[in-house]
């Protein structure tokens, strides 16, 4: 407990203190003996007194300092209050911290906090993921040789920030962000990159859209037009030829509906605003689901497909998008590969992440279409893909998918042999069952 100190009372001790000392002396008529005794056990328990404070000042563990009385017990005091003191603003600071940090955290956009000569003070989390910073190991280093493009470059030395820029991100290439710069405290800035590829992308989409649709749609309306204009003004029609009509009418019709519909779900990923990082799916479980849509699938085909997944790995993503490209890796395996054949698919760690792949024993691709495989409506064979049912849209939407997810698809195949079609998320993405 604290005390207030009090000259007079400390010199009123010591004064008392003498005047024994002078009576003892006197008394045993050797006052200078009296004196140099006294004089000998008060610098002895001061010093004494100093070694327990330099002792729990250094060493000991305990809060409360050693008892003591008079001056040095108030000096005692003063610095346990001042310790407490000290402990309670680093607590408020404390938890100031790491309440900026979660607000920070929690904030949309990549943000970088850099000081005047642009060296790393602090990132957030998202600057980890879409940037491709590290942290802290990147603290200290100049932004501008970390994400080196030389229009963010130019950007970073001109020192004009009233503008933002446009720049694809370091770590994925079909992802574009926007720049901003402002004054943040003392002589210090910070950056904010905004994902703005949908908003540079709606433009295209819409061309594309009306492009392909058109193109697409072409021949199946034929067909129908066609056939109908057979059925005008004829009463009486052979039943073969009826039937082929409506076969053919009802197979156009399947696929205009399957193309709206792949078209549909093309657009709605690419047009996604989901955050991949909120929520984790449970892959496993979802593999299974598909397993047990392929055995439908599988009947006329007769394949022998084995699953190899591991129970405990899930991934943060968007379910519906991560559906879409799994299963459409697996139907297309399951479409192209001759009657009988063989798929295997992999869903497993590695050190530098989750890996997923669908390799089939099928009759291979050649190499110079594995480049274009994912642009829209891209098909090897027409004639093959129209029998199967392929729209040419499954690859792109795979493609747009794993660019939301940071990834993209790696495509190894040998004509005749067999093809591989897989991808891996990153290790900040993966998370273990508990």
């Amino acid at each position: 407990m604290y005390y207030p100190f009090s000259w007079f009372k400390n010199i009123a001790k010591l004064a008392a203190l003498l005047l024994l000392v002078l009576m003892i002396g006197a008394y045993f008529d050797n006052t200078l003996l009296a004196w140099a005794g006294f004089m000998t056990a008060l610098v002895v328990t001061n010093y004494w007194r100093l070694f327990q404070l330099n002792r729990w000042l250094w060493y000991s563990k305990k809060m409360t300092p050693p008892h003591a009385k008079g001056v040095l017990g108030n000096i005692y005091d003063g610095i346990y209050y001042s310790q407490r003191r000290a402990r309670n603003k680093r607590k408020q600071l404390g938890l100031l911290i790491r309440r900026f940090r979660e607000g920070s955290e929690a904030l949309p956009d990549a943000v970088v906090v850099v000081d005047d000569q642009g060296h790393i003070f602090w990132c957030n989390r998202l600057a980890r993921l879409e940037l491709g910073l590290k942290w802290p190991e990147d603290s200290g280093r100049r932004l501008d040789n970390l994400i080196r493009h030389p229009k963010f470059v130019a950007f970073f030395n001109a020192g004009n920030f009233e503008r933002p820029v446009e720049i694809p991100s370091p770590t994925n290439v079909d992802k574009t962000f926007e720049y901003r710069v402002m004054p943040y405290g003392e002589n210090h800035y910070l950056f904010i990159a905004r994902d703005v590829t949908q908003i540079s992308q709606l433009e295209q989409m819409r061309k594309d859209f009306v492009a392909n649709v058109s193109h697409e749609l072409r021949t199946p309306l034929t067909v129908l037009t066609g056939y109908l204009e057979m059925f005008k003004g004829q009463v009486d029609m052979p039943p073969a030829l009826l039937s082929k009509a409506h076969s053919e009418m009802a197979s156009q019709a399947t696929r205009m509906q399957n193309l709206v519909e792949e078209l549909l779900t093309l657009s709605r990923i690419e047009a996604s605003s989901e955050r991949v990082y909120e929520k984790t799916v449970d892959v496993p479980k979802l593999l299974k689901a598909i397993e047990t849509e392929t055995l439908s699938l599988n009947k006329t085909k007769q394949h022998t497909i084995r699953f190899n997944i591991d129970n405990n790995l899930l991934v943060l993503g968007v379910e519906t998008e991560l559906r879409s490209a799994f299963s459409n890796l697996i139907f297309n395996a399951i479409n192209y590969t001759p009657n009988g054949g063989e798929i295997v698919v992999d869903w497993h760690n590695l050190p530098d992440g989750a890996r997923f792949s669908v390799r089939d024993n099928g009759d291979g691709i050649a190499p110079e279409h594995l480049n274009r495989l994912t642009e829209r409506f891209y098909r090897v064979d027409k004639a093959r893909s129209r029998k199967t049912g392929g729209s040419g849209l499954g690859l792109s939407i795979v493609k747009h998918v794993l660019s939301h997810h940071n990834s993209k698809l790696d495509i190894a195949s040998r004509v005749s042999e067999g093809s591989e079609f897989s991808f891996v998320f990153k290790a900040d993405m993966t998370v273990n069952r508990d």
